[in-house]
């Protein structure tokens, strides 16, 4: 056994669960207790502020100069009193990641003198240098100026001695280059667009927010196996590893009881997240060995993005301390289930109203029904947009792979609400409705609840599923910023309600009553939307030749799923709600062909480097020590060596196939890598190394693995996964 495999291995047996003083308090007593919120703000600010930040919350109302100092000086004081000595403006770079830049309170006044200072106009904007971060030809490399602006929507944070300030990231010349802005931007649309809709309805509701609740996966590895792996150090995934006799076939991880590790873990992040105000409430053992999630209760969708991406943050940092590195790739092992984040999504009222939530009477379920077919609607017309919103070189490894729903886009919504959507296709009368008609379509439609009470399963095939009071966007990748998904999602919902509502008008005009206007125009709908409805497996292959029948995509990977922002009706539905330019939406394009471009190069070259200088000489050294046996066979038995020796003779040819393929293959990989890095083209150029490059990942794998299985363990270099995910 190698030093490196041997020593890790070792490290791991000598592990012991940290101690962690979790004190006595309760839950409540330190929830939110590092987070300057609106409740807090009440005791610092004046009145006069205070009011002029609820509004802006409210509304996004702007906030002047003189009300910015006083909320920068009561952050100040509030943050220093929980130990702050520095600030940064806290924003989302196009990596995914977030990004800081600390800078003290600390000011000198005078020789040998300094004081605690932080005015309006630093908590309004900075002016962090730009010029490394992703902008997908927005401006030139050299021209690094950019801008973060305050978030007051978003609540600033105390994270040891920084205090942390939300913000958005723009260029020079206004362009978004990040998720946040035209996340904020795309709330904003449903919100009207939705607020609109619901004056049929209630003319109380003057706002609607669009809620969140992700569901975070993840794998957790003991640090000194992590580091025996080249590919999960510098990839996050295994890139080679033949799969361990024991996988998750027996189920018997899922939900199981966590190991004492991982519980000490668990505790110390979750503590960190609910003093930040992270309502995390759910955690448990997920299907593959080593594999988790938690989860939080449902909030306001900007507020819960920043908070899945604190979080994030919060488990890589806390799992170190107890010698432990998170994988969030989605597919970090082949053949064990991958990991995604859940996109829990439904709209509220300001009137506490969930619009994806059947009430008790029939005017209350025609809103819902407006609300929940619109949406399918929007699916189906922008499919392949959402699509892109979770393409990804590590998504692409899980999307369709037996544990994760399919890259086809579908809509599940359950056998009942598919006939009650099929009942209301039929019933409405293309002519006036007679009061029969109308007493007969509402009683139908005020047994929804009872409906939903036993229809509350899910299909966990399906990419895009209701549950009951919300839909389930469940093919968003666990390494993923939720932004992505949700700006999208937002978008095009918001998009389909004001064509509804145009069209409701307009028969309103026309002469119909307001409920007839809104369920004849539903009926056209559902059946304009009836094609995305799926209820069946998603994983099955007659899945996707039906998929194909209807005229539904199946864009397998990320370079082709990308194509869609070129299309003038995708740009022109972004920039018509103001989400984004098709300046904005083409730099987005680039920068995910030069994401996907780089972590293939990035693997091609770590499976390269394995190969050669890892699984070959360790495979070399295992055919001398036979190849000495077989010699040594030859002295003692002569002519009849072959009759005792045949074993060895046959592992030697064996080993010796696969040797000479997988040199052959990884030499291919490297000469197809340089070919295609001349390129200049991204959009070819990560085609081209799908294509040609990522092609050959699998061949390689194979023949490592066999190899693994056929070499002395002894000499096997690299950590198992059977030790990986088994050695607690």
């Amino acid at each position: 056994m190698s030093k490196i495999r041997s020593f890790a291995l070792q490290d791991v047996m000598h592990r012991k669960p940290k101690e962690v003083n979790f004190g006595s308090q309760r839950i409540s007593e330190y929830f939110g207790e590092n987070v300057f919120h609106i409740d807090r703000m009440r005791e610092y600010l004046t009145e006069e502020a205070y009011d002029i930040v609820v509004n802006s919350v409210h509304d996004g109302s702007k906030i002047d100069q003189r009300i910015a100092d006083q909320i920068a000086a009561a952050m100040k004081d509030w943050a220093i009193s929980k130990g702050a000595t520095h600030y940064t403006h806290w924003f989302q770079p196009l990596t995914g990641s977030t990004a800081e830049k600390h800078d003290a309170f600390f000011q000198p006044v005078g020789p040998g003198k300094a004081i605690e200072r932080f005015e309006g106009s630093l908590l309004v904007q900075q002016e962090p240098d730009a010029s490394s971060f992703p902008h997908g030809g927005i401006r030139n490399t050299f021209e690094a100026r950019g801008y973060t602006a305050w978030d007051p929507s978003s609540p600033a944070f105390v994270i040891g001695n920084t205090l942390c300030i939300p913000t958005i990231f723009i260029s020079y010349t206004g362009e978004a280059l990040d998720y946040k802005m035209p996340l904020i931007k795309a709330l904003h649309a449903i919100d009207n667009a939705a607020t609109d809709i619901c004056q049929y309805f209630d003319k109380n509701v003057t706002k609607v927010n669009a809620t969140l609740g992700w569901e975070q996966e993840y794998f957790v590895i003991d640090k000194a196996l992590y580091n025996a792996r080249p590919d999960l150090v510098l990839t996050g995934r295994t890139l080679v590893g033949h799969n361990p006799a024991k996988g998750q076939q027996l189920d018997d991880h899922y939900f199981g009881s966590i190991p004492e590790r991982v519980t000490s873990f668990m505790k110390d992040f979750e503590q960190e997240a609910l003093k930040l105000g992270i309502p995390v409430t759910t955690r448990h053992n997920e299907v593959a060995p080593m594999q988790f999630e938690c989860a939080p209760m449902f909030e306001e969708a900007n507020l819960a993005n920043d908070h899945n991406l604190l979080l994030m943050d919060l488990l890589e940092k806390t799992a170190r301390k107890h010698d432990f590195r998170i994988l969030f790739h989605e597919k970090p092992f082949s053949g064990l289930n991958g990991s995604g984040k859940h996109n829990n999504w439904s709209l509220g009222t300001n009137t506490g109203v969930n619009l994806l939530k059947p009430g008790k009477n029939p005017k209350s379920n025609i809103q819902f029904l407006t609300f929940f077919v619109n949406t399918i609607k929007a699916i189906h017309d922008n499919a392949d947009l959402l699509r892109a919103a979770i393409a990804s070189a590590s998504n692409d490894h899980r999307l369709g792979a037996n544990e994760a729903p399919p890259a086809i886009i579908s809509v599940f919504i359950g056998s009942q609400l598919t006939d009650l959507l099929d009942q209301l296709e039929k019933s409405v009368k293309a002519g006036k409705m007679t009061p029969e008609d109308k007493t007969a379509l509402k009683l139908n439609i005020g047994k929804i609840p009872q409906i939903l009470l036993d229809n509350t399963d899910r299909n966990r095939t399906s990419p895009f599923a209701f549950t009951g009071n919300k839909f389930e966007f469940r093919a968003v990748g666990s390494a993923d910023n939720c932004g992505k998904a949700m700006i999208v999602l937002n978008t095009i919902v918001a998009n389909q309600l004001i064509q509804f509502k145009a069209k409701v008008d307009t028969r309103i005009d026309a002469g119909d009553k307001k409920d007839e206007a809104i369920l004849k125009e539903l009926q056209k709908l559902i059946k304009e939307s009836k094609k995305i409805r799926f209820e069946g497996n998603g994983y099955g292959e007659e899945w996707v030749k039906e998929a194909e029948k209807r005229g539904l995509s199946n864009l397998k990977d990320t370079p082709r799923a990308m194509e869609i922002y070129e299309k003038k009706e995708v740009q022109q539905l972004f920039s018509d709600l103001k989400i984004l330019t098709p300046i904005e939406l083409k730099a987005r394009q680039e920068i995910e062909f030069e994401s996907y471009i780089m972590k293939l190069q990035i693997e091609a070259r770590v499976l390269g480097d394995m190969i050669i200088n890892h699984v070959i000489p360790a495979t070399v050294k295992y055919q001398n020590q036979l190849i000495k046996n077989v010699q040594g066979m030859k002295d003692i038995f002569g002519a009849k060596f072959k009759d005792h020796a045949s074993t060895q003779i046959s592992f030697l040819e064996k080993i010796s196939k696969h040797l000479i393929e997988l040199d052959k293959l990884v030499h291919q990989m490297i000469q197809n890598r340089k070919k295609v890095n001349k390129l200049t083209d991204n959009k070819k150029k990560a085609i081209a190394y799908c294509d040609e490059v990522k092609s050959l990942f699998d061949p390689i794998k194979y023949h490592c693995d066999k190899l693994e299985m056929m070499v002395d363990d002894e000499y096997w270099p690299l950590p198992k996964l059977r030790e990986i995910l088994f050695t607690k």
